[in-house]
């Protein structure tokens, strides 16, 4: 493939203002970033990359100035957004703009719909449908770092070539397949789920979970532990650091499993910073006003009967088989514990999760009956070809 491209790097506000109105004449663009998160709560942007038809643009938000003009390109619902793999992108254009974007197109949702791997990094999806292999020597560059090399400049630029050309084909099989509709809903979905965190979203609210070494932490002292890994997301954003840099999560599980009684027990602990001890007490005594219904529950490990784990794997067959036949990512399709969800449902005779992907647009009408039929034998399972990619009969 030849490339035609004119190559632009916008490094002031005179040539972001050429590139914007350039960029406001077209219906279809591809966007990267390129940003460092180590050391900042909020990823730091160091890069933008666009691509049209025609021309390849680096904006160096460093030194272009104000980019309200070009974050309100990318929200236009007339627009097309081309991205790979854009949750950091999405997130980046809502914090900027202050709205989600409309119009998207995920490359890597794409590719998992018409039955390419999901998730396919991108020099892999270049490679596959385009036959090009990309360089990957910048992947851990500095990008704060100015001015760029000629490395830097050639693989930022390689990182939006080939979206329009990407998109085209991908956007082909979907119409092929008739999945555009499918796509719809997947890019909602994503979309959705980049929402920048924040502690009043229950997703975001109860990250405290994942923390290790909570298991053996009562009632009590679980909402100790909530209120004080709340209160650090709040310094976290506050001082844009990130959390775990300012006080260790093993330092918070070890807070709370000695319910201290005073801001001393706090200080006294090795590696706790003393400007942190106060804000993390006063979470301590906001916790101990909690009523008792108020505190988090302990979730405890639900004990399956041994045939859940034979039916499972038995629907995971039957899903693999399912989407070779149809052209679809088994891992974007659903999970096994969305399997493990929808069996313990139909053997409780009680409705699946909400969050399971199973129980809404595409995959409860297309693939959610094929998985009940089977559970409740009105399917059965036959070997009809070993050699074939999709070996099962469904009868």
């Amino acid at each position: 493939m030849s490339n035609t491209h004119e190559e632009i790097v916008v490094a002031d506000s005179h040539a972001l203002a050429d590139c914007c109105a350039e960029l406001a004449k077209t219906t279809h663009l591809g966007f990267d970033t390129e940003f460092v998160g180590e050391e900042t709560y909020e990823p730091s942007l160091c890069l933008i990359q666009v691509s049209t038809p025609g021309t390849l643009y680096l904006i160096d938000p460093l030194s272009s100035g104000p980019l309200d003009e070009f974050w309100k390109l990318l929200i236009e619902p007339t627009r097309t957004v081309i991205v790979h793999a854009g949750r950091e992108e999405t997130r980046m254009c809502r914090r900027s703009s202050g709205q989600m974007p409309t119009n998207w197109f995920d490359l890597q949702v794409a590719a998992g719909l018409v039955g390419l791997n999901y998730p396919m990094g991108h020099a892999s999806l270049v490679y596959q449908l385009l036959g090009i292999q990309l360089s990957k020597g910048e992947t851990l560059t500095e990008w704060r770092h100015r001015p760029l090399s000629d490395s830097q400049i050639t693989y930022a630029f390689d990182d939006v070539r080939y979206l329009l050309p990407l998109w085209q084909q991908l956007d082909a099989r979907l119409t092929e397949l008739k999945r555009r509709d499918w796509a719809q809903q997947e890019f909602t979905r994503f979309i959705s789920q980049a929402l920048p965190e924040t502690t009043n979203q229950p997703a975001v609210a109860d990250k405290w979970r994942k923390l290790r070494g909570i298991g053996a932490l009562d009632r009590r002292r679980l909402g100790l532990l909530r209120e004080m890994f709340l209160a650090r997301e709040a310094i976290a954003a506050h001082m844009n650091r990130p959390p775990r840099v300012l006080v260790r999560d093993d330092l918070l599980v070890e807070i709370a499993r000695r319910n201290p009684k005073t801001p001393d027990e706090i200080q006294t602990m090795r590696g706790m910073a003393k400007r942190f001890v106060q804000p993390l007490w006063e979470a301590v005594e906001r916790a101990r006003q909690l009523t008792a219904d108020q505190l988090p529950k302990n979730i405890e490990r639900e004990q399956d009967r041994p045939q859940v784990a034979l039916i499972v794997n038995l629907l995971g067959a039957i899903l693999n088989d399912f989407c070779a036949r149809e052209k679809l990512a088994v891992s974007l399709t659903a999970t096994m514990s969305d399997l493990r969800d929808l069996v313990r449902a139909k053997m409780q005779k009680e409705s699946p999760s909400p969050t399971n992907l199973l129980m809404g647009g595409w995959r409860k009408e297309t693939v959610l009956p094929i998985l009940l039929e089977v559970l409740e034998g009105k399917r059965s399972v036959r070997i009809t070809n070993l050699q074939a990619e999709s070996p099962f009969a469904l009868e």
